[in-house]
Order: C-alpha cells, then sequence, then structure tokens
C-alpha cells in the first residue's frame, strides 16, 4: 500500500524544491485523466532528485514524473490511489555540453526539444527529432516515451539518438552514464531500459544525445496519389532513386485536408479541389546533388507509371514551411472537430493499405462517422482517428466508443502491428497491453519494474497495469 504525500514529506526534502500547486501540472492534452499531487517539486540537481526519490521510497509515496505536459496516454497526470508526489523537471534544462565534431549534445532533462534543436543549429548541426509540440515537449518526456516523429524513417525514434543518460534509480542510486560512445559492449544496457518505460524505472535526468550534419540540399514536395497502394510504391521508388536521402514520407487522407478547411479556412492549400490522399515527402541530400531536381525526377517517373496525378515542389523554405503547416495543422484541426477516438498504430508497410480499406468498411458499419487517416507512413506509424458524422456530435458515440477503439486495435495486433506506435502505453492503453502483450514478455517486463523498484513507487499504474 502507498501513502499521500503530505507536509510530512515535505519536510524531509532537500530546502528549496517545492512549489505551489498551478492548474497547469495537473492537465494532459486530451482532458481524459485531471491529476492530482500533495506535493509538487522540482529540484534543481541530480543530487536533489536523488534526496526527493529517497523520501519518497522511505515515506512509501509515489512519485509522478513530469516533463512538458504534451503526452497523450496520462502518463504524466495519476487520477487515482495515492495521491502521489509529482516530480517535475523543469529546472534542470541545462545544455550541459556540445561537441560540433563528435556529433553530440548533453542536455538536462527539462530543456525542451527546440531548446536542443536550437543549440544544435548554433553549431551548425541538427538533432533531427522533430514534434509538433517541440516548444513545450522536454527531453526526459521525449526519451521516456521513446518518441517519434516525422524524421523517424531517416534518424530513428528518440532511442536511436541517445548515447548515455544520467539517472535516478528507484532506489535513489544516481547512475552516471552520460557516455558519447557509438559502441559500448559492457553488459546490460540499462539506458535503453529507461527509454521508453515512461517513468517506471527511474527519473532521467539528462541525456547525450546523437547531432546530425544538416544536409546542404532540402526539397520538399507535395503529391496527389491515387490510393495509399499507390503511395507505397512512391515511397519504395522515391527510396530506390535517393538511398538514404527520404528524410520525411507522410500521408494525408482527404478528410484531414476538409477538416482544415472547416477549423482553419484561412490556410493556403496547394490543390483547389480536395484529393482523397496526398503524400508530403521531404528529401535532404548532399553538396553536389539537386534536391528540387530529384524530386522533379520523381514526379516524371511516378506520373509515367501512374502513381501521381498531380503535385507541387517547394520553391523556397517559405513555401516548404507552408506545405509542412498543412500537415502539422492537422492535429489541430481535429481538436476543433472533436475525435470519437484516435489511434496511435503501426504495421508492417505491406499490411497498410489492406487495413485502412478493410477498417474504413468495418467501422462504417458499426457506425455513421468519418475517419481521418494520416501520418508517418515511411515508418509505418499511422494516426487513424475517428470523428462524428456531419451535423453530429461525440458525445452521441459514448455507448459505442470503446468497441470502436477494440475493433481498431484486434485489426492492428490481427496483423502483426502495435496499438501504441509512438505516444507510448501510458495509463490510458495499460488494459490494451494486458490483453494483448506477449506473456512472456509481459512477465519479464512485471520482473524488472519488480527488481528496480519493489516499493511500486514510480509512476504507478502506468505500462503495467495492477495486476498484469
Amino acid at each position: 500500500m502507498l501513502n499521500d504525500a503530505t507536509d510530512a514529506l515535505g519536510r524531509l526534502l532537500p530546502s528549496g524544491v517545492l512549489r505551489d500547486a498551478a492548474p497547469a501540472y495537473f492537465d494532459e492534452p486530451r482532458g481524459r485523466y485531471k491529476g492530482r499531487a500533495g506535493l509538487i517539486a522540482a529540484p534543481r540537481t541530480v543530487e536533489e532528485v536523488a534526496a526527493v526519490v529517497r523520501a519518497c521510497v522511505e515515506a512509501g509515496v509515489p512519485i509522478v514524473p513530469r516533463g512538458g505536459g504534451t503526452g497523450l496516454v496520462g502518463g504524466q497526470v495519476m487520477a487515482e490511489g495515492a495521491v502521489p508526489l509529482l516530480l517535475s523537471l523543469e529546472r534542470m534544462n541545462a545544455i550541459r555540453a556540445i561537441y560540433p565534431e563528435e556529433g553530440v549534445i548533453v542536455a538536462e532533462a527539462g530543456a525542451t526539444l527546440q531548446q536542443v534543436r536550437d543549440a544544435a543549429a548554433g553549431v551548425g548541426r541538427q538533432f533531427p527529432l522533430a514534434l509538433a509540440s517541440g516548444g513545450t515537449a522536454q527531453i526526459g518526456g521525449v526519451l521516456g516515451t521513446n518518441a517519434g516523429g516525422v524524421n523517424v524513417l531517416r534518424y530513428g525514434n528518440a532511442r536511436a539518438l541517445c548515447l548515455g543518460v544520467e539517472a535516478v534509480l528507484p532506489q535513489g542510486q544516481i547512475m552516471h552514464d552520460l557516455k558519447r560512445l557509438r559502441k559500448d559492449n559492457t553488459g546490460y544496457d540499462i539506458r535503453d531500459l529507461l527509454i521508453g518505460a515512461e517513468g517506471t524505472l527511474g527519473i532521467i535526468t539528462a541525456a547525450s544525445l546523437v547531432l546530425a550534419p544538416v544536409p546542404a540540399e532540402i526539397g520538399v514536395a507535395m503529391l496527389v496519389v491515387e490510393s495509399p497502394e499507390a503511395a507505397l510504391t512512391l515511397l519504395s521508388l522515391a527510396q530506390g532513386r535517393m538511398a538514404g536521402g527520404v528524410t520525411a514520407f507522410e500521408l494525408i487522407a482527404g478528410q484531414g485536408l476538409r477538416f482544415l478547411d472547416a477549423a482553419f479556412p484561412d490556410l493556403r492549400q496547394p490543390f483547389a479541389d480536395r484529393p482523397d490522399w496526398l503524400v508530403l515527402i521531404e528529401v535532404g541530400l548532399p553538396s553536389g546533388l539537386s534536391a528540387d531536381g530529384a524530386l522533379e525526377g520523381l514526379f516524371t517517373e511516378a506520373a509515367e507509371a501512374g502513381l501521381v496525378s498531380d503535385g507541387v515542389i517547394a520553391q523556397s523554405g517559405q513555401q516548404a514551411a507552408g506545405l509542412w503547416a498543412i500537415r502539422e495543422t492537422i492535429p489541430e484541426a481535429n481538436r476543433h472537430i472533436g475525435a470519437i477516438a484516435s489511434h496511435d498504430i503501426s504495421l508492417p508497410l505491406s499490411e497498410i493499405a489492406r487495413f485502412i480499406r478493410d477498417a474504413k468498411a468495418m467501422l462504417t458499419d458499426m457506425a455513421d462517422l468519418r475517419i481521418n487517416c494520416f501520418g508517418h507512413l515511411g515508418d509505418g506509424n499511422l494516426h487513424f482517428n475517428l470523428f462524428p458524422a456531419e451535423g453530429k456530435t461525440r458525445d452521441a458515440y459514448d455507448d459505442i466508443r470503446r468497441a470502436l477503439s477494440r475493433t481498431v486495435h484486434e485489426m492492428v495486433v490481427a496483423r502483426g502491428g502495435s496499438f501504441s506506435a509512438e505516444h507510448g502505453v501510458g495509463r490510458l492503453k495499460a488494459a490494451d497491453l494486458a490483453e494483448w502483450g506477449d506473456p512472456a514478455r509481459l512477465a519479464a517486463m512485471r520482473a524488472i519494474k519488480d527488481a528496480l523498484d519493489p516499493a511500486g513507487i514510480m509512476n504507478p499504474g502506468v505500462i503495467l497495469a495492477k495486476g498484469a
């Protein structure tokens, strides 16, 4: 049994770490949960984090780590159980070091993603992980959820961009592992265990992150395709023509474009007649190669093969930003419309087109609804979101919402996919993991959790549901 965080615990904490309980600490973007906290601690150093953790272990008080609060699966709020201590990394936000020649930056967990990207740009490099919430999302949360974003196709998830971490483990020990090595085969990789653990196995306080060269030539195009099948064939063609040069490959459905019309009518779109399917592609090539020329060649070959019927290639950085704005504003338009249910899924590439077709048929048989399917086609990650039919509100679907989501997840799992691609499990999907996770893998996860956190104080209820 865990205990509430009280003033008695507060007296055991380092001087000056406690913060006032501002409402923003208890919110999460989708409004599914309302958080609570008996105390809010914002340590300034890793030693203070360790002291807070040791005090909570002794008092049997749960800890909920909080970064920028942008997570979409409820991992940063705890609505039930003992009232926790909320541990914010907001004051640990320094860029500790940067090594341009090595391609490494060392950042504290409270630094925002945009802060790290700006620091990298200042020395002529890039930190290639990119999220719409980059101005708020913090590095600790990005690593804790193994975040993805639009550039995973070329650069990988957060895990692939992290060389080492500093962390406080569940008994209050400090793990000093801020290595800058690409090769280090010295036993179990605790770094990789903490990345994606969503604060259930420890608190990441700093990380050594990979920087990449900035491509000399960058090109962006938006192309009209007939179907997801055509988009996947186009992806293969693009990768064959520009091996290693395709940075992002995003699928956009016509429904998303129509939502943009409704929510943001002033947002400029390149095609007067909204197509059923679009692809947004970005390529980055070395000096001496023309990105625009490569995209023009791709369009010509794809048009001759019947894969694309129209397109636009950005002629300036401003035009490229305008094309990206269409893709990046879709989630905001979705919130304006109001989803019945949202799904962050991944599938083997060869299963995607059939899934989109079969899921639409099954779901529209179950209810009168609209589907907005979009996302990172290059790495198999789709955001498959369900919306009320025009003229209806999402409240009208309350009695069927869970059945609709279950249908989506069942179809994904049956095709060898995942019901959590880049957002994490959190509290929202813990029951799904308990149902569909591999039993042996779940048993190993539980054994690791019990061994590292025997008191069960680290973000209880996240990933592993009670009794799972």
